[in-house]
């Protein structure tokens, strides 16, 4: 009998609302430097290079951390790594919060800050693939990423007021004392799960057949393409409304901050929305039919909204709420479908894999959509940089076609 049947409820249990607020609560600490850094350039006498450096140490720090603990996890188990994550990222928290003051101690701190994160990220999917059965792990694993993107819409809101209003020491005290929370969630999430420490011996052999070889390698360069897209629109996204709201409204420069605070939470609400709902539609229509409409919905909107700048804000806003639905959307099913893949002996490894490669991937996205805008014409500027996004989701759609057609789960036996 398979593993994850053993150990699955007959119905959501409070283990998995545990581990969504700790994901929640993880991921307030996760953007609290980029909502901080208008103020922080000034606080910290920092160029716009030192200012990049910074997020660059953090985003480093993480894709490092992403590749250490799925390797860790299935050596030392799951719930041992995602525990130890917990408490690390609470303790850098703290440190952030009482010790950056300037640019070599943000760069130290964030960059720590970076590695302890990555370890509450992968472990979490691993835990509930062991404890989730294949016709509700959709939902499950959408309901933990949905907590994710919530925190990262809390994250925005909460450094970017309080820097404004308090000070950047107040944004960091807040955001960064937060994740203890998520350590003491993680503890209550995880205190009657079991350390699963996969024998090898006891797996299937990896890959069993030639669909699965296929399969793996398809969701590893869809979830490529999907971060390609996805962190590409998270960064141009929110200075692309901001210009097309101050021209088609006249917004005064106070009010363009503000509705830069509501573009912020409705990109990442409407991400909450599309993991969780997405992740259980998955579930009843199967993984590869989601995967294909989510890709061709995201690719449809980055081909498009380049063109909207003249709308009304109301309706740019709206479309970016859909983009973000769409870009997001996908994140939980990728997931699914990789632990209904792989053989649990190897899941960590194949995540760390894949978040190597889509971390890469997103990494260089802003930079290509950048030199794409500068190298047209100013009229076009935005539209071919979302075009060269939307060069992602179409190659995500074709990866998703090119999965085996067996991708959707079978009915639950304890049901």
């Amino acid at each position: 009998m398979p593993l994850f049947t053993r150990l699955s409820p007959s119905r959501p249990t409070a283990w998995q609302g545990w581990l969504c607020a700790s994901r929640a609560s993880v991921s307030i600490a996760f953007m609290m430097y980029a909502g901080a850094v208008p103020q922080l350039i000034d606080a910290w006498s920092m160029s716009a290079a030192q200012a990049g450096l910074v997020q660059t140490g953090f985003n480093a720090g993480y894709a490092g951390s992403l590749v250490l603990t799925g390797w860790l996890a299935d050596r030392m188990g799951a719930k041992r790594v995602l525990l130890w994550s917990s408490l690390a990222t609470a303790l850098v928290g703290v440190l952030v919060a009482v010790f950056a003051r300037s640019f070599e101690a943000g760069l130290l701190l964030f960059t720590l800050l970076g590695l302890s994160q990555g370890g509450t990220y992968t472990p979490a999917i691993m835990m509930v693939a062991q404890g989730v059965d294949r016709a509700r792990r959709g939902a499950a694993i959408g309901l933990l990423l949905a907590g994710a993107s919530f925190g990262y819409a809390v994250s925005i809101a909460l450094s970017t007021a309080l820097s404004q209003l308090a000070g950047y020491e107040v944004a960091f005290l807040v955001c960064g004392v937060v994740p203890t929370f998520s350590a003491i969630a993680a503890w209550l999430g995880s205190a009657d799960r079991p350390n699963i420490v996969p024998e090898k011996a006891a797996d299937r052999p990896i890959p069993a057949a030639r669909g699965d070889r296929r399969a793996a390698a398809m969701l590893t360069l869809g979830y490529t393409a999907h971060c390609w897209e996805l962190l590409g629109m998270w960064a141009w996204m929110p200075a692309f409304l901001l210009t097309s709201i101050a021209l088609s409204d006249g917004a005064a420069s106070t009010g363009v901050l503000a509705q830069g605070l509501w573009i912020g939470v409705v990109i990442h609400m409407s991400g909450c929305l599309a993991a969780f709902t997405m992740g259980r539609a998955s579930d009843r229509f199967g993984r590869r039919a989601v995967l294909i409409c989510l890709a061709l919905l995201g690719a449809g909107c980055s081909f498009s909204v380049g063109l909207l700048q003249d709308l009304p804000s109301s309706v740019l806003l709206a479309f970016a709420a859909l983009y973000g639905f769409a870009v997001i959307g996908d994140s939980p099913v990728l997931s699914t479908a990789m632990t209904e893949t792989v053989a649990p002996s190897a899941l960590g490894a194949a995540l760390a894999l894949r978040s190597i490669l889509g971390f890469g991937a997103g990494g260089l996205a802003p930079l290509a959509f950048g030199a794409v805008r500068d190298a047209v014409s100013p009229e076009l500027g935005w539209a071919m940089g979302f075009a060269a996004l939307g060069v992602g989701g179409l190659l995500a759609a074709l990866f998703a076609v090119l999965l085996p057609k067996s991708r959707r789960p079978a009915p639950s036996r304890l049901s």
